[in-house]
């Protein structure tokens, strides 16, 4: 949490993180612009947010593509913020957003990374496993054989069945990638939405996926990265994108809190 901090409290590494929160994704070159600051002191800024897990870094053919990652955000809420708390504090944060209309973020996709002290093989298990998934997605969560191709199921609740629908595993390389694809909006989002019925059937149409990539850290003592990206959404204004960005977060932090012998563990 040090690094984060101390990342955090220089105004102009905030002022390159509100680029991000803008517009995700964005090259050095982009990142530049309009700043009154050399493309050298812009690539140290970035180099500390990296370093401190504020921002991911994604290759794009020759690019590379800087994404603002929020879990060491989560994780300093987790630690003074109840989960009972998380409720209240995100409706007034969005209420406020609203009144002030901050912009939204641009680019129809997500990219979170999270270093979690653990192995490959252990971590793509708990991904994997449904003895793992109940404990950090807090009893619901979905369910597969994790064979390319096959079903992936989900249950809403804990005390709820599994349902189809209509997502299955795109890839499935055990200590190294999963992918699935994302169900679509569901009946339920139509009146959460206030859809009429042609928007909500157009909307339906959307359908993205969610990836996970494992490999080792930089550094040995930062355990495995985990980098998952949800993309594949019509519009940034998408309702799907709108929904999974805080989702999983919050599953993240869950998931390395277990993986590490936190609360949520026991």
């Amino acid at each position: 949490m040090d690094a984060v901090f101390k990342a955090l409290g220089d105004a102009s590494r905030r002022r390159l993180l509100d680029r991000l929160s803008a517009r995700n994704g964005q090259s050095l070159r982009e990142l530049c612009q309009g700043l009154e600051m050399s493309r050298q002191a812009v690539s140290k800024h970035l180099t500390v947010l990296e370093s401190a897990q504020l921002v991911t870094v994604v290759r794009h053919g020759r690019e590379k593509l800087h994404y603002l990652n929020p879990v060491p955000i989560q994780e300093l809420s987790d630690r003074w913020i109840s989960r009972y708390e998380r409720g209240h504090l995100a409706a007034l944060s969005t209420l406020k957003q609203s009144l002030e209309g901050q912009a939204t973020v641009s680019k129809p996709e997500f990219v979170y990374t999270i270093y979690i002290h653990t192995t490959a093989e252990k971590l793509y298990e708990a991904l994997t496993d449904p003895e793992f998934i109940k404990v950090y997605f807090l009893g619901t969560g979905p369910e597969s054989t994790w064979e390319v191709g096959s079903p992936v199921r989900w249950k809403w609740h804990p005390e709820g069945e599994f349902e189809e629908l209509g997502q299955r595993v795109l890839e499935a390389e055990p200590g190294k990638r999963l992918s699935y694809t994302w169900h679509s909006l569901l009946p339920m989002h139509q009146e959460m939405f206030g859809f009429t019925d042609e928007e909500f059937e157009e909307a339906r149409k959307e359908r993205s996926k969610v990836s996970f990539d494992i490999e080792p850290a930089e550094e040995a003592r930062l355990g495995v990265k985990l980098t998952i990206t949800h993309d594949g959404f019509d519009s940034p204004d998408s309702k799907m994108l709108e929904g999974v960005r805080g989702g999983w977060v919050v599953f993240l932090s869950e998931l390395k809190t277990m993986l590490e012998g936190g609360p949520t563990a026991a």
